[in-house]
Formats: structure tokens, sequence, C-alpha cells
């Protein structure tokens, strides 16, 4: 009796682990998918896109035979996409299944947020109406020149190459840097506060510099800006100098010097126009609006990369801002219209900027769009509307 040698790359090039290869690399090189680890998830495969249809795929490759054994499946994928959903903070996570080795006659849940598909050959999905009303291009993507271990070195090969190119971005977004702007601003604040002091004329730098609407509208523009570095009292200063400096050297690093610095002029006049146009002849000073404007920042920024950031996003940032918003309007003497306006044109500025990796050309231009329209009501309202 003849005995047959099986090697390694009979394995390999089984037909369906290359139909699994095959698709991972669409998935991760062509559609930017992310492979998810899931601890206890034997025999199959997530990848998650927050910017697709389908925000997570999964190719599973376990044998499933009965109902019981699918009905299980279904429950396992919705406990682990309920945490998912948490973890990113999203609403609504669409998944796709890919099933490769399940029975014919199991009828599929019908689920709103989970669609399901089988592939037992490269045909069947070639061939499905749901996934290539999603994935256009998969029939042609999944067509290779190469055969065999040729074609298994060239996706092992790109995926390699694509995960360390991933990799190389988060760094680079992620690794920290100096925050000089983030210490001049604060050195900033600081001294402004404490040079007058020491001179003897603070009530009058006070009085000549500080958010005061009538004075702006003579043409004392320069108070726009100079309000946003004088603060009432030590204790003022203290509170806004720390969030600045825990939050905006977070921010800087993660955007940059020159976007950072955008963020948070932006912020401070957009803070300004909005406080002119609701205290009307109120006086106004503190750097808390483009403190404000820098949450705004980090939400969006945060919301781009929430896979890395959505803990803190959740747990942190989100119930720092409503928490701040609240206290604004309840308690006395403190300018949440300054928080609120600050708060929107530090999002809006950051969209028009754009984040790395991940915001588009189109959105840039739109953000910078709205940034200005934003910017021209707010002058409007304060000088004009509310005069």
């Amino acid at each position: 009796m003849e005995e047959k040698v099986i090697t390694l790359s009979d394995e390999i090039l089984d037909s369906k682990n290359m139909l699994v290869m095959k698709l991972l690399h669409y998935f991760i090189i062509d559609k930017k998918y992310n492979p998810i680890i899931i601890q206890g998830a034997d025999n199959e495969i997530w990848l998650e896109n927050l910017d697709e249809d389908y925000k997570v795929i999964r190719i599973v490759t376990e044998n499933i035979r009965n109902e019981e054994q699918y009905k299980f499946d279904v429950f396992k994928t919705k406990r682990i996409l309920k945490k998912i959903k948490k973890k990113t903070f999203s609403f609504n996570i669409k998944t796709l299944n890919i099933f490769l080795n399940i029975d014919k006659g199991i009828e599929f849940v019908q689920d709103k947020a989970l669609d399901s598909l089988r592939a037992e050959k490269e045909i069947d999905i070639k061939k499905n109406k749901l996934i290539n009303e999603s994935f256009s291009d998969i029939k042609e993507k999944l067509k290779y020149t190469e055969k065999g271990m040729e074609l298994f070195a060239k996706i092992t090969s790109d995926i390699n190459e694509h995960n360390i190119e991933d990799s190389e971005k988060a760094e680079s977004i992620f690794k920290p840097k100096y925050p000089l702007v983030t210490y001049i601003l604060v050195a900033i604040n600081i001294l402004i506060y404490i040079l007058p002091v020491i001179y003897g004329n603070n009530f009058n730098f006070f009085t000549k510099f500080c958010l005061y609407a009538p004075y702006v509208r003579d043409g004392e523009y320069y108070r726009l800006i100079t309000s946003s570095f004088l603060h009432a009292n030590i204790l003022h200063l203290v509170c806004n100098m720390y969030v600045l400096f825990t939050l905006g050297s977070q921010l800087e690093s993660f955007i940059g010097k020159f976007k950072y610095t955008i963020v948070y002029f932006f912020s401070a006049i957009t803070a300004s126009l909005m406080s002119m146009t609701f205290l009307k002849d109120g006086i106004s000073v503190g750097a808390s609006g483009a403190i404000f404007g820098i949450m705004g920042a980090m939400l969006y920024f945060g919301f781009h990369y929430r896979v890395y950031l959505g803990n803190a996003l959740k747990t942190s940032l989100i119930p720092a801002v409503v928490l701040n918003l609240i206290l604004g309007f309840t308690i006395d003497g403190i300018d949440n219209f300054a928080h609120i306006g600050g708060l929107i044109g530090g999002v809006l500025m950051n969209i028009g900027l754009g984040v790395k990796y991940k915001t588009s050309t189109f959105e840039k231009v739109n953000g910078l769009i709205v940034s200005f329209i934003y910017l021209g009501f707010l002058v409007y309202t304060a000088f004009i509307f509310s005069r």
C-alpha cells in the first residue's frame, strides 16, 4: 500500500486556504480593513474599516453543521460586536459574515446589521449579489496572474508590507512630540498675569485688553485675541493652564504645531465673537474659549482614531465637555457662550485642516468653507445683529 506524503505547501495551497488569503489581500490591501484581535475567537478572522458600509468583515473557517452551532455563532458574534461598538464609539456596526464551511441547509438569521453568505469556493464570492453590491470590484481583484506558492508569497508579502506601513503611520501620529506651542501659550498666559501685578498697573492693563463688546465694535479688534490671555484671578489662571497643558500638549502632538496653532487662535476668536453676541455689555476674559476649541478638535480627531481613543473619549473627554457646559449654565460668572463658540470653532477648523491619513481633500474643503461661514455668521451677530 502506497503512502501519501502531505507537505506544508499542500496545506497552504488548499483551495479554501487560498480563498481566505485572497479575501484577506482584497480587504486589507484594497479596502484598507484592519485586523481585529479577538480573544477566544478561533477559526475566524475579524476585519474592521469604520469608513466602509460594512464596518466589520468576519471570515469564518469553522465547520458549522447544524442550527445549534449556527445560533451559538450568531450569539457570540453579536456579543463581540457590542464590545466593538463600545470601543469604537459607534452606534451601528454593519457586519458581513463570510462562512466557508457551513451546511447548505442552514438558513441565515435576518438582521439589518448582520449579513451572511456562503463561500465554499471562489466562484461563490464572484456570483454573490450581496457582496458584489458593496464591493463592485471584488471579481477583478480576486484575479491573479501568479499561481501556487508564488501567489501565496505575493499575498503574504503585500499584507506584511501593509501592516508595517500601518504601524509606521500610527507611530507617526501617536509618538509623543515636544509640545513647544503649548508651552509658549502657557508661558504667555502666566507672564501676562504676573507682570502687570508686579508693576502695579493690573487694573489698567485688564481694562485695556479685556473683551468688552462696545469697544471692540468701535475698532479695538485686538481684544478678540488679547482677552483670551487675561485671567480674573490666580485660581482662574491655574485651572485654565492645567487643562491647556494636559490637553493641549496631546492635541499638538497628534495634529502638529501648525494646525494646533490655527485651531487655538480660531477658537479664541469664535469664542470672543459668540460672547459678544450674548453678553452684550458684559466683560469677559480667559483662555477657556480657546481650550474648549482644543476639546472640540480633540473630539473630531478622536472620532477618526476611535479604535485607539474610543475609551478615552467616552470616559474622559466627552464627560469633561458635558460637565463643564452644565457648570457654565448653572454657576454665575462663567462665560458659557464663549465655551460654546470655541468648541464649535475647534471642531469646524480641525475638519478644515484635516486629520492625517483620515480626512479627504473634499472633507477639508467643506470644513474650511463651513468654518468661514461660521466665522462670518458670528461677525454679523456680534457686530450688527446684537448691537
